[in-house]
């Protein structure tokens, strides 16, 4: 089964960005730059893998989600070492990465083919990608805060740039969210507990962009949008509301 075979794609990913991660430490970006790209080819070789083998995308599970998560923390971490010469990213990003893949590893999840009629949507795929690749942005804005906060360093500049990408990519997820709900329910919107925790963090980032004022504050309400993001991708999970009612309940 191709899930045996994640635990050798991950750890080569895992130490191509870590020897990435050195050369970034080093001032060698051409070297840091090839690692890291060289790990996301042998991660995103595995989805892509397990996407032909269960002949479907693998984005039924959180375990799957995970996996794309994993992939673009270091993406994330690359596109912000690119732009704004931060060296310590890519350390973190790997960190991260590892963890969620350890994650991964320890509590496999089931991944079977079968996909329930309101996942086999053309809208679903899409619309779960980008809401994980926002979340990996929005990750490495959080990081960024927490290293504006220890450090004392003026980083807003950087900061607001990483948000309002963030942001623009899961307005796009919600999108493609209304679309399949759309397609899947007959309605583009159904108050269901998941779609509200989304609202309620778009909202959130929204109040960041607009909040102009440079102040310990500002980033102190980032920190707390980051964990309205996890309330809306894990957190809801757990909720009394979201038992047996949501209509993003799928097990």
């Amino acid at each position: 089964m191709i899930w045996e075979s994640f635990i050798y794609f991950a750890l080569t990913a895992i130490l191509l960005w870590a020897v990435g991660a050195g050369f970034s430490w080093k001032n060698k970006k051409t070297w840091a730059v090839s690692f890291t790209c060289a790990g996301l080819a042998v991660f995103f070789a595995y989805i892509l893998t397990m996407w032909l083998t269960l002949e479907r995308p693998p984005l039924r599970t959180m375990g799957e989600t995970r996996l794309w998560y994993s992939l673009f923390l270091p993406l994330a971490g690359l596109i912000v070492y690119l732009r704004y010469g931060y060296r310590w990213i890519l350390s973190y990003a790997t960190l991260l990465a590892l963890v969620f893949v350890c994650v991964n590893l320890f509590k496999p999840e089931i991944h079977e083919k079968t996909l329930m009629p309101a996942l086999q949507s053309p809208w679903f795929a899409p619309h779960v990608i980008v809401y994980m690749f926002a979340y990996a942005l929005l990750g490495a804005a959080t990081l960024t805060a927490i290293y504006g906060l220890a450090t004392r360093r003026n980083v807003e500049a950087s900061l607001d740039e990483m948000v309002t990408a963030g942001w623009t990519f899961l307005t796009m997820g919600m999108l493609f969210g209304a679309l399949w709900a759309k397609e899947a329910w007959g309605h583009y919107w159904t108050w269901d507990p998941k779609e509200m925790w989304a609202a309620v963090t778009w909202l959130g980032y929204l109040v960041y962009i607009h909040w102009r004022t440079n102040s310990p504050l500002r980033l102190a309400w980032l920190l707390l949008c980051f964990v309205l993001l996890q309330m809306c991708w894990w957190g809801i999970n757990y909720l009394p509301a979201a038992q047996g009612a949501s209509v993003h309940t799928y097990g």
